[in-house]
This record gives structure tokens, sequence and C-alpha cells, in this order.
């Protein structure tokens, strides 16, 4: 098992003794589709999967934030908001912006990427080394942006 999924399962009991109502709601419905990517898609669950698993729900909630603040319900998009950090916890420390540029540019350096049709030569150098540690979404405006 790996070390972020049981992290996850002791912090679902730590927060079920704490009587910590939100936080287990999250972390169970984390739990829950851990399980169902070990059960349906029949693999191991490795600190890659969870941390897959996370981005997903995270950049999930993140679209939620956007439209509850869009359909002026600022209380549930306090609470996608909220959600968000808790489960940013199981995430790899952030990278900030400076650095994911520094990684673009070493990027294009390397694969010789100038033009928009080389998007696909930047993101498939950098994806693996930044899985995790950078929102993915943001990573592609970036590279569209230095490439113009």
């Amino acid at each position: 098992m790996s070390d972020l999924k049981t992290r996850v399962l002791e912090d679902v009991k730590a927060a079920m003794r704490a009587g910590e109502k939100d936080r287990l709601s999250v972390l169970r419905m984390l739990s829950s589709e851990l399980k169902n990517r070990e059960v349906i898609d029949a693999i191991e669950v490795t600190d890659a999967v969870v941390t897959a698993t996370v981005e997903k729900m995270v950049k999930q909630r993140r679209d939620s934030e956007s439209q509850f603040r869009a359909g002026n319900r600022p209380d549930l998009a306090d609470k996608e908001a909220a959600e968000i950090v808790m489960l940013m916890g199981y995430l790899p420390q952030q990278l900030t912006e400076a650095e994911v540029l520094a990684l673009i540019d070493q990027a294009m350096a390397e694969t010789g990427a100038a033009s928009g049709k080389d998007i696909g030569k930047v993101m498939g150098w950098i994806k693996p080394k930044v899985a995790g540690k950078t929102d993915m979404g943001k990573l592609s405006g970036l590279i569209k942006t230095k490439l113009g």
C-alpha cells in the first residue's frame, strides 16, 4: 500500500475521532475514489495514483467553485474552496510560477520548440517533472504564451 493511501486512511480515522465532519466527508470521498480505482481499474494504488486522483478532485472543485461564484452562491463556492485546501495537503509542494517558467524555458531549449506547433513536445518533456506540483491548465496556458 502506498504511503499516501495509508496517510489518507489514518486521517479518516483521526477525523472520525475528532468529529471533524467536513474533513471526514472530503477524506471519505477521496478514500472511495481510491478504492474505485483499485477495484474497477484493477490497479495497485501507488503514490502516483493517489496524486493523480487528488489532482482530479481538486480540478473538479475548482470548476465547481468558479461556477458557484458566477452563479452568486458564495456559500457553496466557499465550501468548494475549503475542500480544495484540504485536498492540497495530499499533493507535493507546489511549484512557484518562476519555477514553472524556468522549466518551460529548459523544455523549449532541450526539445528545440520554437512555435505553437511544438506545444506537444514541451508538454511531453515537462509533464512528468511537474506532476502533482502545478495546475496543468495553467501550465498549458503558460506554454502557449511562451511559444506564441
